[in-house]
């Protein structure tokens, strides 16, 4: 992602500005609606004219922005598990950590006794009332809480994994306990009790609560009513039901999961640069035990992140997601610094490093790292992208060139991708992909579905690894916004065989947290939905390894459509279909006759489908109140023949699926 927003008085009388701007504009198209045009799509569907697009043309990004991960997809409930947050500093900020008590009862602080080298501060507890003395405890004791992120979504019946490590200057007796916001209802707990020995030396103890009860704003509470001092760290509590089992929020993932992507890249953006080298994200300090990674502060967007998603852990999701890895490598810069070419060798040994970890042998020194992590077997990472778009920067092209060299002779099979322009690029400074960002208004979005038309076919391919409408039409996720990606995606699939791969972002955005608008996927503790631009990802999710067809349109005095074509199979039925894109971007429905030719095989007379996608409105949104305001309906297609008439309504993304017959000469 590009440089956070400026906020203030200014930027939000622009922001009124731009509102009422698109709210005239809006107002304006809606009254010329109902001038019907009429035109011709002419689809060539012969095998020998069609191109096959990029086996890996539609992915996903993942950057750790509007805490993405960090309260989102990763599942972790506890938010600054091993108070670190505040910094190496104490007494140090244990946000959002609270205590329950007062000053007469107990006394809360930090000192770094922590068991953890690389992350050495720990939580003192020192309990001054007792159950059994004058100084009583209050009812329930005292403690400390954690209100997660934003509150924890406990569900009932559902299984939590709760892990914290504890030492003592006496004997303990400590409820762990899962309650609502205010404490008063108890969803589940469990008593941690042994004598002065027994946590005389930090010790971690691990039990499972299941809770009685619902509550989408829960908390965490650690209790006693017996004094002494209590040091308590790295406190987890994770759901046992994550997807694939790997500690990922299942809704979410599932979100990721439907749109079938091709390619995974992470870990960002920004997120991987940091506003300064310290707090960028280095992936040896990732990896490991989770309670020994240190985690860092995610400067460029303004959080802590525990780094319990680390390097595994994305490569792990991609797998899960049956989706290639794409690493994004600190090449030694950051927003406000850079490591010079005579000094950073050491950063290209790490990024081979990382390579080995990911794809080296058990046996091989970071390997073993991984091996020991439950994955003995290589991950698949062919795509390594060095940079994220700082071409620009004094000691870009010099690092580059070192990344690539040391890269290229110990895995010669991984495709380097430049954060240069295509015009950078030459047989001195080789490349296998580069690296183009599109972050511009719905109206030029449109516009760029012939952005790749006149790109030289020979040499490296584009990855468009981020894209987004941004701007006053924008809003939280609109219809418009959508449908003009959906033009610019259809411009990719035109131009596959100069496009490798491409992927939208934000992908993320807790509702909480909103530090970049649009995005595509939108949650709290306990909801999430889809915004338009993360429907119209549908459309696209079959293109991958598909046929493209050359097509045609004519229409007089409007050119607001645009339209692609595909053969493409269902992988669990095995039918094939033809599916005809069209893209209506204006504010006049159209008549549409279309024309195939070429066919090897017929359309079958029933089984195919029309699914639209749009709404009353171009600036309709989804919500938590309408989660499904903008979303495709789908519904059978009566007259699918080789000649038919369609309409199409204005500001729609409208796909037809014209089931096919097989082929004679297919198998039995």
């Amino acid at each position: 992602m590009g440089v956070p927003a400026q906020r203030g008085r200014a930027a939000s009388l622009i922001h009124a500005l731009l509102v009422a701007c698109t709210l005239f504009w809006a107002l304006s198209a809606l009254c010329v609606q109902g001038q019907s045009q009429t035109g011709q799509l002419s689809v060539d569907a012969s095998p020998q004219n069609a191109r096959k697009i990029s086996d890996k043309m539609f992915g996903v990004f993942f950057e750790e922005i509007n805490h993405a991960g960090a309260g989102g997809l990763w599942a972790e409930l506890v938010s600054n598990r091993g108070f670190e947050a505040g910094g190496p500093n104490t007494p140090s900020n244990i946000d959002p950590w609270l205590i329950i008590g007062d000053g007469s009862s107990i006394i809360v602080g930090t000192d770094r006794t922590s068991c953890f080298a690389r992350n050495p501060v720990a939580l003192r507890m020192e309990v001054l009332c007792d159950s059994k003395r004058t100084n009583a405890c209050p009812t329930g004791g005292v403690g400390v809480y954690n209100p997660g992120y934003w509150g924890m979504n406990i569900e009932k019946g559902k299984v939590y994994k709760v892990s914290l490590h504890i030492r003592s200057s006496d004997a303990v007796s400590l409820t762990v306990s899962l309650t609502s916001s205010d404490g008063l209802q108890k969803l589940a707990a469990h008593t941690i009790t042994g004598s002065k020995k027994s946590f005389a030396k930090w010790t971690k103890i691990e039990f499972r609560l299941k809770s009685s009860q619902n509550n989408t704003n829960s908390r965490l509470q650690l209790t006693t009513s017996k004094s002494g001092v209590i040091w308590l760290d790295q406190v987890s509590v994770m759901p046992s039901d994550t997807y694939m089992g790997h500690g990922f929020r299942k809704d979410l993932s599932l979100m990721l999961a439907n749109l079938k992507p091709q390619f995974l890249k992470f870990p960002g953006g920004n997120y991987a640069m940091g506003n300064y080298l310290r707090n960028a994200f280095w992936w040896s300090e990732t990896v490991g035990p989770w309670e020994e990674r240190p985690g860092h502060f995610n400067d460029a967007w303004g959080y802590w992140t525990d780094d319990g998603l680390g390097f595994f852990e994305f490569l792990q999701l991609a797998e899960d997601l049956g989706a290639s890895p794409v690493w994004v490598v600190n090449d030694g810069a950051s927003l406000n610094e850079e490591v010079s070419t005579a000094t950073i060798a050491s950063l290209v040994k790490d990024a081979v490093d990382g390579i080995e970890f990911a794809r080296g042998g058990p046996k091989t020194p970071w390997g073993s790292v991984r091996a020991a992590m439950g994955h003995p077997e290589p991950f698949k990472l062919d795509y390594v992208s060095i940079g994220n778009q700082e071409c620009w920067m004094l000691y870009y092209r010099g690092n580059y060139q070192k990344f690539y060299s040391a890269i290229k002779a110990a895995y010669p099979d991984v495709n380097i991708i430049s954060s240069c322009d295509r015009s950078t690029i030459s047989p001195s400074n080789p490349a296998d992909l580069y690296d183009v960002h599109v972050y511009t208004s719905s109206s030029n979005m449109f516009s760029r579905t012939s952005m790749f038309d006149n790109t030289p076919r020979s040499g490296p391919k584009a990855i468009v690894s981020e894209y987004a409408v941004t701007g006053n039409d924008a809003g939280k996720g609109t219809l418009v916004a959508a449908l003009a990606e959906a033009a610019f995606l259809i411009g990719l699939e035109r131009n596959s065989d100069v496009v490798e791969m491409a992927s939208c972002a934000p992908l993320f955005v807790n509702d909480n947290d909103r530090r970049w608008s649009p995005d595509a996927i939108v949650f709290n503790s306990w909801q999430h939905y889809g915004c338009p631009n993360y429907w119209m990802l549908h459309f696209f999710k079959d293109s991958s390894g598909a046929s493209l067809h050359p097509t045609i349109i004519q229409i007089s005095n409007y050119n607001q459509i645009v339209a692609s074509a595909i053969t493409w199979q269902n992988a669990k039925d095995k039918s094939t279909y033809l599916r005809i894109k069209v893209v209506n971007f204006g504010n006049s429905a159209v008549d549409l006759s279309i024309s195939v030719a070429g066919l090897a095989n017929g359309i079958k007379k029933s089984g195919s489908r029309q699914t639209v996608l749009t709404s009353s409105s171009p600036l309709d949104e989804n919500s938590f109140q309408q989660p499904e305001k903008v979303v495709p309906v789908s519904s059978p297609l009566a007259n699918a023949e080789e000649q038919m008439s369609v309409s199409v309504r204005p500001y729609s993304l409208t796909s037809f699926d014209l089931l096919l017959e097989p082929s004679k000469h297919a198998s039995i």
